[in-house]
């Protein structure tokens, strides 16, 4: 389980100041034509657990059901949504905020009308701009707000710095966890920072590459009854995703599984959670609290790394 005596003071540093901010509880939605996008943070506390593959799918399928995605791939050194997308972005942040590049020039057009912003390391050189420059990049990010009604953040795996600082500043964040050991570990600890400091009041859970429906529910009974047990925040799980051999023949095709096998039970199970994050939990006149939106995640994003 997670030592915070071997933390670094800096990642203590980046979740403190989140809370400085106000943003405590985490916004959970907002109201229909409210203020920017739904900011979405997809987590795991390891690495091969599938967040990426989850990530993409459910974008398609985001846009297919009628809403305008952006995904920002900030697994930051490891990018593999482009990947498993089949494109190769020519720009990043990084040449938004250093070189010629408008924020239109470096976002690129996916399948069924996703779009993908690659990171780079241009989020933490949100730290070296003056105050001028930074303010200026962050009036340009908030053209998510007009155009996106979900940006989905893939982070890295693990609870690094870099991952805490995107966790910390999402308005709702996802954990993808597998039924092995080690995973379930992962995931406690990262949700264990997570409370610790108070970052989200909630956090959704997804349950990926069970064996069965039965290992499913067992693996995430295991994680909220842990939580439930010895942490101040609420695990509420959105679904899960069967072992399914046409994942791993789409992640080799490059060609997203939600595309070509929709009707597949691994795209089913994707199908459920868009239309729960889309219906389930935020119906239009729920209280929409201030602070939400691309903007606020990038303007937070900037003073944690800044």
């Amino acid at each position: 389980m997670w030592n915070k005596t071997s933390k670094s003071v800096e990642t203590a540093r980046i979740i403190k100041a989140a809370g400085r901010e106000g943003y405590f509880p985490a916004p959970q939605g907002r109201k229909a034509g409210g203020p920017g996008a739904r900011v979405i943070a997809v987590a795991s506390g390891k690495g091969g657990v599938g967040k990426t593959s989850l990530v993409v799918n459910l974008a398609i399928t985001l846009a297919a059901m009628g809403q305008r995605v952006v995904i920002f791939d900030a697994d930051l050194g490891l990018a593999n949504a482009e990947v498993l997308l089949g494109i190769t972005p020519p720009y990043t942040l990084f040449d938004c905020l250093y070189g010629s590049k408008d924020i239109e020039d470096i976002i690129i057009p996916g399948p069924c009308g996703v779009r993908l912003v690659s990171g780079g390391s241009g989020f933490l050189e949100l730290a070296n701009l003056d105050s001028e420059r930074r303010q200026q990049i962050i009036e340009s990010l908030s053209y998510f707000d007009r155009e996106a009604d979900f940006l989905i953040i893939d982070t890295g795996a693990g609870i690094s710095r870099n991952v805490l600082g995107f966790v910390a500043a999402a308005n709702e964040v996802i954990v993808v966890v597998t039924p092995e050991p080690t995973s379930l570990t992962d995931a406690y600890s990262l949700i264990k920072v997570l409370s610790m400091f108070k970052i989200h009041s909630e956090v959704m859970l997804v349950v990926n590459r069970a064996g069965d429906e039965r290992e499913a529910v067992r693996t995430a009974q295991k994680i909220e009854k842990v939580v439930g047990q010895f942490l101040q925040i609420r695990v509420r799980v959105i679904g899960w995703i069967m072992e399914d051999r046409l994942v791993s023949q789409a992640i080799k095709d490059q060609e997203p599984f939600s595309m070509f096998h929709p009707h597949s039970p691994a795209g089913q199970s994707i199908s459920k959670m868009a239309k729960y994050l889309i219906t389930g939990q935020h119906q239009a006149g729920e209280w929409s609290p201030p602070g939400s939106g691309a903007r606020s995640f990038i303007n937070l994003l900037a003073r944690l790394f800044g």
